[in-house]
């Protein structure tokens, strides 16, 4: 397997899906603004999306996928399907349950969220139309991991499309639709959200029937007793444990930090909401992507015993990191306005707005290395099947990001809350790295420092002018000619693109060291 191809698959895939769902954000800052009306929606919206790290891609990946790996390289597929069904079936009676509670304990949920929202009763109403999500998206999580261990990334990678098409849809036609019979329109997000998750699981099937690892859940409590006394399932629950930990600590930080943004003002939750999706184009077109297909190669390593490739794994990963990361973080650190105003200054969305989402941004683009380099670097200790090594360190940076916090945001507001993340981000994956080669699980391959010293002059040309660009255009002011403000955008980052390659390429970078098989 080609890791570049496969990388490069589900980048693209996921570039499609930021863009769709960049769409989808533009709509709805042009049709609510960064209001309490979109401070209520974005706690609702992030309730099951914390879950959905809890039981999907978040502990559940992390420990089923090396197992589903190891297990079809060393016990065959017809093992690792038995196993594929067991696990289905425990994690969809436990999804059961958990939306069931989720919808009947809906205002403590939200309370533990966003106790001051001005709008806290919409949230509780939407949180409790959503929750079901959790569901869908937890069995998505799943049929990735079977898929991503079966080498097909393509599938996996598309899925998220269909949730920005459903709210896409759901904004332009269903919204006017519920205006004219006296319902708020932003419920019409609350069932594009509903009906996005139907459709990412269904699209799942087909890739699954094709390779003949549906699983078949059982229903009947023999077939659930059998399910939990599968040796995998508990495996997989043990790896869980701690895994489940540590991804509930990110997302206590999540929580706090969502806690003390509902209290700084109506738009605080939002305007750190469009700066987080920006934040993630390059975490997910990079660190995403390059988590999900170094995941089942280091495992299949890992149970080969290869530690030379498992270490050029993990080194190809981070090369690729600083390649394609570090002039993302210079761009959203120099070129944050031009940005934001390109993107969502339209309709409702307000030029303080603009000014709110841009500092958010900035927070963020301090810890993008980190951020992004977490994805490789914690896959490194999943393949070995150890889950409390980052459990551990998450702790610590949790308690870190916090004391950030309270040297941040009486000084920054919201935008401090930004800054402690991606600062925590940054501890977090420079302690993975030190753990990692004090196992002997990485070594840095020859040539670092000439790497270095290539990558570090075109980016501080890049963010040379892209500083000119950000300062020598009225970007608010050609909010009434947007396709000129779009193509002056379009053409700075195309120049900056081709003047950050040219120059990597005039100082001898060798693309093709990036090509790699695996």
């Amino acid at each position: 397997m080609n890791l570049l191809k496969a990388a490069s698959t589900v980048s693209l895939w996921t570039l499609l899906s930021r863009i769709s769902g960049l769409v989808r954000d533009q709509l709805i800052a042009a049709s609510f603004g960064a209001s309490a009306l979109t401070d209520a929606f974005n706690v609702a919206f992030r309730i099951p999306n914390l879950l959905r790290r809890l039981f999907g891609e978040g502990a559940f990946s992390a420990a089923f996928v090396p197992i589903l790996a190891a297990s079809r390289e060393r016990d065959g597929d017809v093992a690792t399907r038995s196993l594929i069904s067991a696990v289905a079936t425990i994690l969809f009676w436990t999804l059961l349950l958990t939306c069931v509670v989720g919808v009947a304990a809906a205002p403590i949920v939200v309370w533990m969220f966003g106790a001051g929202l001005q709008e806290f009763e919409l949230a509780v109403l939407m949180t409790r139309w959503m929750f079901p999500y959790i569901g869908f998206m937890s069995l998505v999580a799943l049929s990735a991991g079977v898929l991503n261990t079966w080498k097909r990334f393509a599938v996996p990678a598309a899925t998220p499309v269909f949730l920005n098409l459903a709210m896409i849809g759901s904004s332009i036609w269903l919204a006017p639709l519920l205006s004219q019979h006296g319902i708020r329109p932003i419920h019409a997000l609350s069932a594009g959200v509903l009906m996005g998750g139907a459709l990412q699981l269904g699209i799942q099937i087909p890739a699954l029937l094709r390779l003949g690892a549906l699983p078949r859940i059982g229903m009947t409590p023999a077939r659930i007793a059998s399910a939990w006394r599968h040796p995998g399932v508990r495996q997989v629950l043990q790896q869980m444990a701690p895994a489940l930990l540590g991804v509930s600590v990110a997302q206590i930080s999540l929580l706090i930090n969502s806690q003390i943004a509902s209290h700084l003002g109506p738009g605080a939750v939002s305007w750190l909401f469009y700066a987080d999706r920006l934040m993630e184009f390059p975490t997910a077109l990079l660190g995403v992507a390059l988590g999900v297909v170094l995941i089942p190669g280091l495992s299949a390593l890992q149970a080969k015993g290869d530690h030379v490739a498992y270490a050029e794994h993990l080194d190809w990963g981070l090369r690729l990191v600083l390649l394609l990361a570090m002039p993302c973080a210079v761009a959203m650190l120099v070129f944050a306005h031009p940005l934001v105003t390109v993107l969502f200054h339209y309709g409702k969305f307000s030029a303080e707005a603009v000014d709110m989402t841009v500092l958010a941004l900035r927070g963020y683009g301090c810890g993008l290395l980190g951020l992004v380099a977490v994805k490789v670097l914690a896959p490194g200790f999943y393949a070995q099947q150890d889950m409390r090594t980052p459990v551990r360190i998450a702790v610590v940076v949790l308690a870190a990001t916090q004391l950030m916090n309270i040297a941040f945001v009486p000084w920054l507001g919201h935008a401090g809350l930004a800054l402690s993340i991606g600062m925590g981000a940054m501890i977090n994956a420079l302690w993975l790295l030190t753990g990692l080669r004090k196992r002997g699980l990485y070594r840095a391959s020859a040539g670092w420092p000439l790497y270095l010293l290539r990558l570090l002059p075109a980016n501080v040309a890049i963010g040379i002018w892209l500083f000119w660009a950000a300062g020598a255009l009225d970007w608010l002011g050609m909010q009434a000619r947007w396709g000129l403000r779009a193509g002056a955008l379009a053409g700075v980052i195309g120049l900056a693109v081709a003047l950050y390659f040219g120059l990597l390429y005039g100082a001898g970078l060798k693309f093709r060291q990036f090509v790699r098989r695996g």
